[in-house]
């Protein structure tokens, strides 16, 4: 486990990150590249209107950086989870569902980029899946340069062996119960060049 950790934990070299920039460029993706978490959390608040609906689920990056307190705290944001929250999943099940299927803007983040600028996030719920593939209308994902790596089969095993664990672990001590991967999403293009921004991060943030 100890050279997995050290495998899937390691920031990726300058090169690779400008390489991996262009190939996302390539797909029809926006790609700005920062030094730390501060400048990656700067950018994203520069891409959210003041009082935009924006969309997110509990993420260890957007934790990291800054940007979920400062979007679901005092912020001037329509969080749509501090909206939801509020609901009764059992009665308003249905408007919860749609009220997070479309939110105008999605930040977030992914759990993989293959080193050919294919993005890779898996989910047990997949709540935040719709939204990234066609729901929002804008979307912002926060990448940590750790989560480079060579091809999509390395991108499954960094999930399976790294990222399951933690959270794994994460909704145990919450829950009691195990998480699961439910779903996979590839984020091969874009249709719109002017809907994805990717922010890389030199430095590692999230898992």
């Amino acid at each position: 486990m100890g050279e997995t950790l050290q495998e899937f934990t390691t920031p990726a070299t300058g090169q690779a990150l400008e390489a991996v920039a262009e190939r996302l460029r390539e797909r029809n993706l926006e790609v700005v590249i920062v030094d730390d978490g501060a400048e990656a959390r700067n950018e994203v608040m520069a891409r959210l209107p003041a009082g935009a609906e924006v969309g997110s689920a509990k993420s260890k990056t957007l934790d990291d950086i800054g940007v979920f307190e400062a979007v679901h705290g005092a912020g001037g944001y329509d969080a749509i989870r501090n909206r939801y929250m509020k609901m009764d999943r059992e009665t308003e099940g249905d408007a919860i569902r749609k009220l997070m299927a479309s939110p105008d803007f999605e930040v977030g983040s992914v759990h993989a980029v293959t080193a050919d600028g294919v993005l890779v996030i898996a989910s047990a719920s997949s709540s935040q899946l719709g939204p990234y593939a066609s729901g929002a209308g804008k979307l912002i994902l926060v990448v940590g340069s750790q989560k480079l790596v060579p091809d999509l089969e390395t991108a499954l095993r960094r999930i399976r062996d790294h990222v399951l664990p933690y959270e794994d672990d994460l909704v145990m001590s919450r829950m009691g119960v195990h998480t699961i991967i439910a779903k996979v999403l590839l984020i091969e293009r874009e249709w719109d060049a002017a809907r994805t921004t990717v922010i890389l991060v030199r430095e590692p943030v999230g898992v």
